[in-house]
């Protein structure tokens, strides 16, 4: 050591010290102890001994840079992109990729477990990406006057800031977008505080410019043969599928039932679900414009409720607490539930568990963002027998 390792009570920003990481906490960054003073270290593996300078100093817990790597895992690899560890946008560029699907499992199962009190055997291996570069079809990039330059950087929020990053290309996009990006840098926005968004467009669905399609066209299959499994193992007959965006699910899976509808704010995209329905000559959906929280009940009222199955697919800050209280009076047949946000996910399986009303009978989750602390999991939740 070239100092010695810092009393807890003289910690603060600019300290130094070499700690063992014990873990991988939700969100990529590596766990680590100063005495019972814990430090969160990005871009690390368990097992590494690494020199960190603390960043920030909590009452209980502290942020720091990676200096170094001291005693390296076996399962660091070198991370292919240039900007790996200043752009925010990985975390898991140094990983090996069976590893990075392992800290995802073990991640889910440590919250599943603490907030919704489920035993971490319910979940099923991650199911790997086939393609984990090149294979993101959506990104935003932004632009941000740099005064040091006097140039505009273009490119992603930093790790570690809010400044942006320029950059050239994006190693988890597919190719078609960094064509895009390197249009834009020659073609750049007239000002900084400008996002600019570039996606390829799915083949044969209408998605409009603001509107939600998943990111990863490669393990898309495998997301809906998830969701049909659900489905065909309940032997349900209706299909109520709230959020749902383009209609992606409601006509994925309508072949497995004799009524199915879909509800979406965005009226764009309720819009371009009923094209995409006529496209494929799906005659048994329908989609409605509205809040999930004013429509659902009324088709609860409409549906036997114990003959139907409720799709969930909302936002990060998952599903308002009156819909789940819904389900649950109403005892819908089957809530399949889809998120891209673990911790949401387990608090609102928690409630709609709660007292046995329902039973989470089984949880996949889905690499849909291989080299990022993001994954999938479709949840599938049946009334207590």
């Amino acid at each position: 050591m070239d100092y010695e390792q810092p009393a807890t009570a003289n910690l603060g920003p600019g300290a130094k010290a070499i700690v063992a990481i014990r873990d991988i906490a939700f969100g990529g960054e590596g766990v680590a102890r100063i005495g019972e003073f814990v430090v969160f270290v990005p871009f690390v593996l368990v097992g590494e001994e690494v020199e960190v300078e603390l960043t920030e100093v909590k009452k209980r817990f502290a942020r720091g840079r990676l200096v170094r790597v001291l005693k390296s895992s076996p399962h660091r690899v070198p991370a292919p992109c240039p900007y790996f560890g200043d752009c925010g946008g990985c975390q898991y560029q140094h990983t090996a990729y069976p590893v990075q699907l392992e800290i995802k499992r073990k991640q889910i199962a440590d919250l599943f477990q603490r907030i919704g009190g489920f035993s971490p055997e319910i979940l099923a291996p991650v199911v790997p990406c086939p393609q984990p570069y090149g294979y993101r079809n959506r990104i935003m990039i932004r632009s941000q006057w740099d005064k040091f330059k006097q140039g505009l950087n273009i490119g992603f929020i930093r790790a570690d800031n809010r400044l942006v990053v320029d950059i050239e290309e994006c190693k988890i996009a597919e190719p078609a977008l960094n064509t895009q990006i390197a249009w834009v840098r020659k073609n750049p926005p007239p000002k900084g505080g400008l996002k600019v968004v570039l996606r390829v467009a799915p083949e044969g669905w209408e998605v409009p410019k603001d509107s939600f399609f998943q990111n990863n066209f490669f393990l898309l299959p495998k997301l809906v043969e998830q969701v049909r499994n659900c489905l065909q193992r309940s032997g349900i007959r209706f299909l109520v599928d709230a959020y749902c965006g383009v209609g992606f699910f409601t006509i994925e899976a309508a072949d497995l039932v004799e009524k199915a509808v879909g509800i979406e704010l965005d009226q764009p995209a309720i819009k371009a679900a009923r094209t995409n329905a006529a496209k494929r000559n799906v005659s048994n959906s329908a989609f409605l414009s509205g809040r999930t929280e004013d429509l659902l009940p009324g088709l609860l009222e409409r549906f036997d409720p114990r003959q139907t199955a409720v799709l969930l697919d909302p936002p990060r800050a998952g599903c308002p607490q009156p819909t789940l209280e819904l389900l649950r009076s109403t005892r819908v047949g089957q809530v399949i539930y889809v998120s891209c946000h673990p911790a949401t996910l387990a608090r609102d399986l928690n409630i709609l568990c709660a007292n046995n009303v329902f039973e989470l009978k089984n949880v996949v989750s889905l690499d849909m963002l291989p080299q990022t602390q993001h994954v999938e999991c479709v949840a599938d939740v049946g009334l207590t027998t």
